[in-house]
């Protein structure tokens, strides 16, 4: 009988929302609650931060949609399928950790790892009809996957919300925090994602910045 291949003993996570801020994604790893938020977050089994971040772009697109009980507004999706690019960061973990962050994400119990075969052969794996429950490969970097999550439904099949101005914030802060692009290039690229786009211009998300 064939052994199994082994997995990479590393991973990119790739946050295109919120936990780009790498002071929130602690939360998830290291455990408790991040600034503004009213739910404890259990943390990871290994509590190490990640080995390295780096700024990245993916194909797809950045959408708004539902509706977030914590800021209120719509929530960022990736929909990897979409004609355009997504600004995103990518963290350095072990497979275990981001198998942990995303069952927090799902809101389900850390300690268990992910079986990451389907998504590493296939780009895509589907593991609920959650709204965080799709993993997505977007691609290797350094010869490492580019793993994320997201919904299991295309930008198409859902109906659009407009984001709230704390998210916002909270995502510019994200990817300003990369030095990778500056602050009009993160105002201009919010104001275009679908859900934002005709009720965000990238002047109002700019001025979001301004401390």
């Amino acid at each position: 009988m064939p052994r199994p291949v082994p997995g990479p003993e590393h991973v990119w996570y790739v946050s295109y929302g919120s936990n780009m801020h790498l002071d929130r994604l602690m939360a998830y790893i290291a455990g408790g609650r991040p600034p503004g938020s009213s739910r404890d977050h259990p943390g990871c089994r290994d509590r190490r931060p990640p080995r390295v971040s780096r700024a990245v772009e993916l194909p797809g697109v950045l959408y708004f949609a539902t509706e977030s009980v914590l800021w209120t507004g719509g929530r960022a999706f990736y929909d990897p399928g979409a004609d355009g690019r997504v600004y995103a960061r990518a963290h350095l973990v072990t497979p275990a950790q981001f198998s942990d962050i995303a069952a927090q994400e799902m809101y389900r119990p850390p300690g268990t790892d992910l079986d990451l075969t389907a998504v590493l052969r296939d780009g895509r794996a589907r593991l609920g009809a959650g709204r965080y429950e799709t993993l997505v490969c977007a691609g290797l970097l350094d010869g490492l996957p580019l793993l994320t999550f997201t919904a299991p439904w295309r930008l198409t099949d859902v109906a659009l919300n407009v984001p709230a101005r704390a998210y916002l914030r909270h995502l510019a802060a994200g990817l300003l925090e990369t030095a990778a692009w500056d602050e009009a290039a993160v105002a201009a690229y919010l104001a275009a994602c679908p859900g934002a786009l005709g009720h965000w211009t990238a002047g109002r998300i700019a001025g979001l910045l301004v401390r």
